[in-house]
């Protein structure tokens, strides 16, 4: 693959040094506790209901130890019961952790039909606490050209974290880089803006490492400015881990404490393999990687 110098410079100035292990499989790596983002694997999986079963009994076998979804319609996650679904992981070995789902509001946000909202998200923490699930994450957002408006983005965030904590479970948001690049009058980027008006207690950060690096931001700075508020990470690269060099993950793990991290969640989105033996390498790299240690979920 060829080399980004620009991607290069921006991971070096960001994140620090970075450090490529022994190639994956080498001295067989212990296996750690580290889950894996479906979507990953979004062709695999298909609209083929048989296909969910081979997957997440590959999944299992390759040494992950839970999954994040990314398929939730009308009570149902990859078209099955909760309870199925549940049942389902647990005999490949596995649990959900958490998924990726949202509900948008109106084009104008002051516009949403607030009662069908919050019945969709009655709906929505009902069926992944049945699945088992500790998390309920928005994986995106519109662009949001006014302060009012992610005003009211970020009021909506704290009262899903108000209905999420009622059931047991906690609510966070995870970025792109778009978050670090769209500015907004007065010039603080959007997720800045996120961080500091939705309530700690009520919203954590899924941080998707890669995603910030590429919106010219420091991973690392972020934990130190924003301390604890980053329970989950995404592991990502621009292919499988450490494929490119474009992530300083070392400069990154050894400030996990400073971000209050307790799971790491492994997302390919591209791919120099077929996305199966892609998600593979990319547990390896971790397994064998010695600034990665076993659990966070303790600390």
């Amino acid at each position: 693959m060829k080399n980004h110098p620009l991607k290069l410079l921006i991971a070096t100035l960001l994140c620090g040094v970075f450090f490529l292990p022994a190639k994956a499989g080498a001295n067989a790596p212990e296996k750690k506790n580290i889950g894996l983002q479906m979507y990953s694997l979004r062709g695999d999986i298909g609209k083929k209901a048989e296909n969910i079963d081979a997957i997440i009994s590959a999944i299992g076998k390759m040494g992950y130890k839970y999954v994040e979804t990314a398929s939730y319609s009308n009570g149902r996650i990859y078209g099955l019961t909760p309870a199925e679904f549940k049942a389902k992981l647990q005999a490949a070995g596995l649990f959900a952790l958490s998924c990726h789902t949202s509900r948008r509001l109106a084009a104008n946000p002051a516009d949403t039909n607030w009662e069908e909202v919050w019945q969709w998200w009655d709906q929505c923490i009902a069926a992944h606490k049945a699945a088992g699930m500790k998390y309920i994450i928005v994986p995106s957002m519109p662009k949001q050209p006014s302060q009012a408006d992610l005003q009211i983005y970020c009021d909506y965030y704290n009262k899903i974290g108000e209905k999420c904590a009622a059931a047991g479970l906690r609510f966070g948001y995870h970025n792109h880089a778009y978050e670090f690049e769209h500015k907004l009058p007065g010039g603080v980027t959007m997720y800045e803006y996120m961080l500091q008006h939705t309530d700690p207690d009520k919203v954590f950060f899924e941080m998707d490492v890669y995603w910030t690096v590429m919106g010219r931001h420091s991973p690392v700075a972020l934990f130190k400015k924003y301390p604890g508020r980053f329970l989950v990470l995404h592991i990502k690269d621009e292919r499988e881990l450490g494929e490119s060099g474009m992530v300083g993950f070392d400069a990154i793990f050894k400030n996990l404490a400073a971000a209050g991290t307790k799971h790491l969640i492994v997302e390919v989105e591209k791919y120099s393999l077929p996305p199966i033996d892609s998600v593979r390498v990319s547990l390896d790299y971790l397994n064998a990687a010695p600034f990665v240690k076993a659990d966070y979920s303790a600390l």
